[in-house]
């Protein structure tokens, strides 16, 4: 199993924000994505995901263009509903995604004690470790983690961190935009650099500035 991206590119609004190098990470490995602030990390998950078109390029996992299928995305936001508890926020995930394991993933991320509180009344610590407790009760083979360790403590990053090997050694995938060291297991680095900006977009005075 390997996760391949070929020429890859999204456009927003006439002007290309992501313009990816080509990669290849194979099964057991952990990707770090890297790169400046708007260079476009997350934009390149989300299109993984399949959250995004893309405007040229493709996406294959397992030479199947449908990586989306086989993917637990975490982003910037915790994706908890306020109003329901931490363990019935990751039953529904597992209803969703045909996973389980829910006592196992609260146990696992210290969520145990707070399992029948509403998950807004959680600290951003709390709220975050219960977005990451997704990934067990999904049961998919690649995970994409979009800046995961945010809020966290060192010893929250410990676990998240050893979650992330376990699944790897389990023969998944990891993707991570992260812009500090997490100690995830060995894969490449998927370097972003800002992209320039496309002919249609320097042919346009509004959308080059010179309107201004």
């Amino acid at each position: 199993m390997a996760l391949v991206g070929e020429g890859v590119k999204v456009e927003r609004g006439g002007r290309l924000a992501l313009a990816a190098p080509d990669f290849r990470v194979e099964r057991g490995e952990a990707a770090v994505v890297t790169g400046p602030n708007g260079a476009g990390k997350s934009t390149l998950l989300r299109a993984v995901a399949g959250l995004v078109p893309l405007s040229a390029g493709r996406i294959r996992l397992d030479g199947a263009e449908a990586p989306a299928d086989e993917a637990a995305y975490a982003g910037h936001l915790d994706a908890v509903k306020p109003a329901l508890s931490a363990r019935a926020n990751l039953a529904g995930w597992a209803a969703i995604y045909g996973g389980g394991g829910v006592d196992e993933a609260l146990e696992r991320f210290g969520l145990a004690e707070a399992a029948e509180e509403p998950a807004g009344w959680l600290s951003a610590g709390r709220k975050r470790r219960l977005g990451l407790a997704r990934l067990m009760v999904t049961k998919r083979r690649l995970w994409l983690l979009d800046e995961p360790t945010v809020s966290l403590d060192a010893a929250s990053v410990a676990i998240f961190a050893e979650l992330v090997a376990e699944h790897c050694a389990a023969g998944g995938i990891a993707l991570a935009a992260t812009h500090v060291a997490l100690g995830l297991p060995p894969g490449p680095e998927i370097r972003i650099e800002p992209p320039r900006a496309s002919a249609a977009a320097a042919a346009d005075p509004f959308l080059s500035g010179a309107w201004a």
